[in-house]
């Protein structure tokens, strides 16, 4: 149930994304790592990859799909990925009642310093971690989100104020429902923690040759118990999201910097360009050419490099 003070925020924060966020898709905002987020049409079965985030939707609704898990993100939840996750997601929009919504990088030193602190406390423990989860938003990060985005309406408290307001944001999330879930995967705790780190890892080498035995004997892993532990957080095996990784950002390229697709198959890691296009089609249905035409008919801007996510149209 919504009550009327909380009704009055939500309507508060979508008044002020129609402002912020005019045309479709994502807009950078005052603030790196904050971002806001438009659809004005439905969107279904969309291939995305997020980096560690909070997703907070005020209007409109998504679902996220992992494996046999459904995660929806609305006016009453709100997304965390703790780490970088491909998965499918749907959009629910119109234009008369668009999909609004603001997504925020997690900076690893600011959620660090947090749970030392929250640790140190000695009032919150810790729970079976997770690398995405739906949670309730609740009126205090509601509240923060609204002033949050009043202060990126300006320059200056963007520059002064916002900083602070997102880190008591990432408190809120913290300290929230599953509060201890989120502290225990962004800690980066036993085995969760090492394939964390395998996927950090994956992220900032995707085009170099990567190694399954590599990875797990990094993460102080047999090969065996590295593919278990590694399904058990992404839903898929090392070898498939080490594939989707690279197909994500070589669409990306493909559609930023009209890259050719025998051009991006090399810059992701592929040799053979024919290998490329044939995995590329099995992952995304459609051919590289084609999908970059189809994305380039609805996009108008881009979305930054720091979240390759074009599941909602610029």
């Amino acid at each position: 149930m919504i009550l009327k003070s909380d009704s009055m925020v939500y309507s508060n924060i979508a008044e002020c994304l129609y402002q912020l966020a005019p045309h479709e898709g994502y807009t950078q905002s005052l603030l790196d790592g904050v971002r806001f987020m438009r659809s004005n049409r439905p969107l279904k079965n969309t291939s995305v990859l997020y980096e560690p985030s909070i997703v907070i939707i005020c209007q409109g609704r998504k679902r996220g799909y992992l494996g046999d898990e459904v995660y929806i993100y609305d006016a009453q939840r709100y997304l965390v990925l703790s780490v970088p996750l491909p998965f499918t997601s749907e959009t629910e929009a119109s234009p008369d009642k668009p999909m609004l919504g603001i997504a925020i990088r997690l900076d690893a030193l600011v959620i660090a310093e947090l749970v030392t602190m929250l640790e140190a406390s000695g009032e919150y423990g810790f729970e079976a971690p997770r690398g995405m989860l739906s949670s309730p938003l609740e009126e205090p990060l509601a509240d923060a989100t609204l002033r949050l985005l009043r202060a990126l309406s300006s320059p200056t408290d963007a520059h002064i104020l916002a900083p602070f307001i997102v880190r008591e944001i990432c408190y809120r999330v913290l300290t929230g429902e599953q509060g201890g879930s989120v502290r225990t995967a962004l800690s980066h705790y036993g085995q969760f923690g090492k394939i964390a780190k395998a996927l950090n890892r994956i992220h900032a080498n995707y085009a170099d040759a990567l190694e399954v035995g590599s990875l797990a004997s990094e993460a102080g892993m047999s090969a065996p118990a590295f593919h278990v532990h590694f399904k058990a957080i992404t839903q898929t095996s090392p070898i498939q999201y080490i594939k989707s990784t690279r197909l994500h950002h070589a669409r990306l390229l493909m559609i930023r910097d009209g890259l050719t697709a025998a051009a991006a198959a090399s810059r992701v890691g592929y040799e053979s360009p024919s290998q490329f296009s044939r995995e590329f089609k099995r992952f995304f249905g459609r051919p590289p050419a084609e999908e970059v035409r189809t994305m380039k008919a609805s996009l108008d801007l881009l979305p930054p490099t720091h979240l390759v996510d074009i599941a909602v149209p610029h």
